[in-house]
């Protein structure tokens, strides 16, 4: 029989399948294709990108020319604009302003055939500091309030290009799902006097069936109300709300976590197109005692349909004990 299973946090009810979950070979899984002859995030191709707004590059390498280890430009589609005054105005009942913010890629590496997990560590630290920098450099524009780091890999999970990036999108408002998450830590910290997440990450550290893996300064796991198959998330162990507050440190053991977290999955599900996104507070300028920051990834197993559209519920076909289960018996190669 299945599991009703809530989210301390949204106060979100899913459905997982515990008596016979699936297993990687129930799933139909998107497998990627090779890349075109032009891609813009290769050598040679920096003049089809916006100019660079920060790079990792020798002293002796020209700005927007090849050479580089890693660039980051503004997006040459951007959901938002950095131009521009918000605008905030009503018509009626309605509430709008103008679509100002900033929309970002960072292009990991120039190899085109290596994903973030076949990077050296050195180098998915230079991608995690790079999260860091565009995120503390934004700060400095008072009409952002928010923001989101995510990757998308593959074709269903919604990546046009197959070149490894990641993307910022810094908003000029609070989106609701975070605002959701700040509402139920909150209620938490109130009835309990404790951060809900600290609370979660030392069950999973207790009844250890659902850890995948774990350092020094991170844990990951398949969280107990997964709303997805073989979703994992990874949280600091230290108490912070802010990611851009990470230490060197911290980044060194965040990439080496995410490095196997990474290769895990690609073991166990033979290389599935999965979306991450970095939870973290808002930008305002105070500690939050009720909120954690933590990265979600979704490998993209299954499909939203109208049970989920209709209801707020998930079906997870997978019980995340099962996951982590294999997961952790995942064979890394040396």
């Amino acid at each position: 029989m299945s599991e009703l299973r809530c989210d301390p946090v949204l106060g979100r009810w899913n459905i997982v399948e515990t008596e016979q979950p699936l297993g990687p070979d129930g799933f139909s899984i998107e497998r990627r294709t090779a890349g075109s002859s032009r891609c813009p995030f290769c050598y040679g191709s920096e003049a089809m990108t916006p100019p660079e707004i920060y790079a990792l590059r020798p002293a002796d390498s020209q700005a927007n020319g090849p050479g580089w280890q890693l660039r980051v430009v503004p997006n040459k589609f951007p959901a938002l604009k950095i131009e521009g005054d918000l605008g905030r105005r009503g018509l009626g009942v309605f509430d709008f302003c103008n679509g100002v913010g900033a929309h970002e890629v960072i292009i990991e590496t120039p190899d085109h055939q290596q994903q973030l997990g076949d990077l050296s560590l050195p180098d998915i630290v230079n991608v995690l500091t790079a999260y860091q920098v565009r995120s503390l450099d934004l700060r400095g524009d008072k009409r952002l309030k928010y923001t989101l780091l995510f990757k998308n890999v593959g074709l269903s999970a919604g990546a046009s290009l197959e070149h490894s990036h990641s993307q910022l999108i810094a908003l000029p408002i609070v989106p609701k799902r975070v605002q959701e998450e700040l509402r139920g830590a909150q209620r938490y910290f109130e009835f309990r006097d404790r951060c809900p997440y600290c609370d979660m990450l030392r069950q999973e550290l207790e009844e250890d069936e659902r850890v995948v893996c774990d350092n020094k300064s991170f844990i990951a796991f398949c969280p107990f109300m997964s709303n997805f198959p073989f979703e994992i998330w990874v949280l600091p162990r230290e108490h912070r709300a802010d990611f851009a507050h990470i230490s060197a440190e911290q980044v060194q053991d965040f990439a080496r976590l995410l490095k196997e977290v990474l290769g895990r999955l690609r073991v166990a599900l033979a290389e599935p197109p999965y979306n991450y996104i970095l939870h973290t507070a808002p930008i305002e300028p105070r500690e939050r005692e009720e909120y954690h920051w933590h990265l979600e990834l979704i490998p993209k197993l299954t499909r939203t349909a109208g049970f989920e559209w209709g209801t707020g519920f998930y079906i997870n076909p997978t019980a995340p004990e099962f996951a982590a289960k294999l997961l952790r018996a995942a064979v890394l190669p040396s």
